[in-house]
């Protein structure tokens, strides 16, 4: 493939720090009787069908326990839940269906305020995908709830018509999803979909944004991308006009 036909390379939807992990590493090392000792066994997960599995190499950003996994997930009907932020009301609408064990994080997360509080640190205005980041109270993109679960993909995305390989997939606008850092990382970072994006069909999607929703991203959005000395035309960083989720409800 020519370079004048490649398509552009987009970051991540959920970035990691390069060298986290090694710096992380190092410290274990290098602590004294820790180091000789033998290597802890793995935290187990939850029981259900969930698996809701600690991560203690990448601990909570916010203090909050595992989800509850009982053997049935729920997994009919939707639930109702509103951000409320300093920029409008972003609504969502879950679907149990779609995603039972994302929809159960989610739920579990609002209700214990891990979202109150928290900026929206990303916004992106790339031509094929333009979305709103959410979920990290640490506001870095690194942060999460010191747990993870399994992708529950979608497999009825149409492919994208701005993508003639037929790799990507349509996320539509007012599309909800998870964002990840690979195969099975969901944690507690979620976009909004403000305009018709294509991706490759690895992010969960679990719900829709109403129309309210839309005109706060519609607003987010024409505020553009916070510039910095060194590129001061950018297209993926944080909002120029800060967004903080207050609280996130459960119901309207």
């Amino acid at each position: 493939m020519s370079s004048e036909t490649r398509p552009r390379a987009v970051p991540p939807l959920l970035a990691r720090l390069a060298g986290v992990a090694t710096i992380s590493a190092a410290l274990v090392a290098t602590g004294g009787v820790a180091a000789s000792a033998a290597p802890a066994a793995d935290p187990a997960p939850t029981k259900g069908p969930c698996a809701y599995t600690p991560t203690p190499d990448e601990p909570a950003a916010r203090p909050v326990p595992l989800p509850p996994d009982p053997r049935h997930t729920p997994d009919r009907g939707t639930v109702r839940v509103t951000l409320r932020t300093n920029q409008g009301p972003i609504g969502l609408t879950l679907d149990r269906e779609q995603a039972p064990c994302t929809v159960q994080s989610f739920l579990h997360l609002a209700r214990h305020r891990f979202y109150d509080r928290t900026p929206c640190h990303r916004l992106t205005a790339y031509p094929t995908l333009k979305v709103l980041q959410c979920g990290d109270p640490s506001g870095t993109g690194e942060g999460g709830p010191g747990y993870r679960y399994a992708d529950e993909l979608p497999t009825d995305l149409p492919p994208a018509p701005t993508d003639p390989t037929g790799v990507r997939r349509l996320y539509a606008r007012g599309t909800l999803a998870m964002a990840n850092a690979g195969p099975d990382t969901n944690g507690s970072q979620f976009f909004l979909v403000q305009s018709d994006s294509a991706l490759r069909p690895n992010y969960t999607v679990f719900g829709t944004i109403d129309e309210a929703g839309l005109a706060t991203l519609d607003r987010i959005a024409a505020g553009g991308i916070a510039a910095t000395p060194e590129d001061p035309a950018l297209i993926d960083g944080a909002p120029a006009l800060p967004v903080e989720i207050c609280k996130a409800t459960r119901g309207r």
